[in-house]
């Protein structure tokens, strides 16, 4: 069978199964050093289900050579910060504990995600460095993250996208996400681009994955800014003339771009043997 799904039993919040649908391509069946590439599928962290992205991920997981762990996280308002992170956050926990009997090179673990999808990785990144398990993976690809709360502020400096969604997502962020507004606010466990510079040096080697007209594109380049002084970035790719969804439109030129760039990361970062290393950037003013 060359796709099957995998339950995978946590403990965040509760006692329950956060369901991992996961796609084997047929040459990879029986493998024992495959990558895993963990996914965090997108839809503001309010929408959606890791059934939606199937198609997507198993065209990822041929192209790819990987093997796609789709990870089902609970969404919000139902399930809020950081319980919707800890979903995910734990399967990355499982897979990497569970690499022999999954058929897992531990050493080529994979995290990404979409959208809400990108902040549920950026997430996973935070605590990661801040429990120092950042080295069990290999790379992060955070797409079109929700990264903070920029856009709680003056909507004049905005671009017409960020503009039209700033209203929306300030009400996402406050009364869906969040447990406790008041209380977690400044934490990088709800707002991921609030991490403090020491905790970004403890995060995996990063790509941030952007569009040029995206309505998280000021908050991304941001923390592209602060990753790269860190030494974390690796790189921060920026698709020209797309939107936001366009990585899911396969009507639209941009979205062969993106594949494309995606394809060239799985080439040249996620299945070279080489030690993947960024560069700290220290300015003198």
């Amino acid at each position: 069978k060359q796709w099957y799904q995998r339950r995978v039993a946590i403990t965040a919040g509760g006692n329950f199964d956060v369901p991992v649908e996961v796609y084997t391509p047929k040459d990879l069946q029986g493998g024992t050093k495959n990558c895993a590439y963990i996914y965090a599928h997108g839809g503001g962290a309010i929408a959606m289900a890791a059934s939606d992205f199937d198609a997507l991920l198993k065209h990822y997981a041929v192209e790819f050579k990987v093997v796609v762990y789709n990870v089902d996280y609970r969404i919000a308002p139902e399930t809020r910060c950081p319980n919707n992170v800890k979903d995910f956050y734990e399967a990355v926990k499982y897979i990497s504990k569970n690499g022999e009997s999954l058929g897992v090179d531990p050493a080529k673990i994979v995290i990404a995600g979409d959208s809400g999808g990108g902040y549920i990785c950026l997430g996973t990144m935070v605590m990661l460095a801040e429990n120092d398990e950042s080295h069990l993976v290999k790379l992060a690809i955070p797409g079109v993250p929700m990264v903070d709360d920029y856009c709680f502020s003056d909507t004049q400096a905005m671009t017409k996208e960020e503009r039209n969604n700033a209203a929306s997502f300030r009400k996402i962020w406050k009364y869906c996400i969040a447990a406790d507004w008041e209380e977690q606010k400044t934490s990088p466990h709800l707002f991921p681009g609030k991490a403090s510079d020491k905790l970004l040096e403890k995060f995996p080697p990063t790509i941030i994955m952007e569009c040029e007209f995206d309505q998280y594109i000021t908050e991304a380049t941001r923390l592209a800014g602060r990753l790269r002084r860190a030494g974390r970035l690796l790189e921060f790719v920026v698709i020209p003339g797309a939107g936001h969804a366009s990585s899911l439109t396969p009507s639209l030129k941009s979205n062969q771009v993106f594949f494309d760039a995606l394809k060239t990361i799985a080439r040249e970062y996620i299945h070279t043997q080489e030690l993947i290393v960024a560069v700290k950037y220290e300015f003198n003013t």
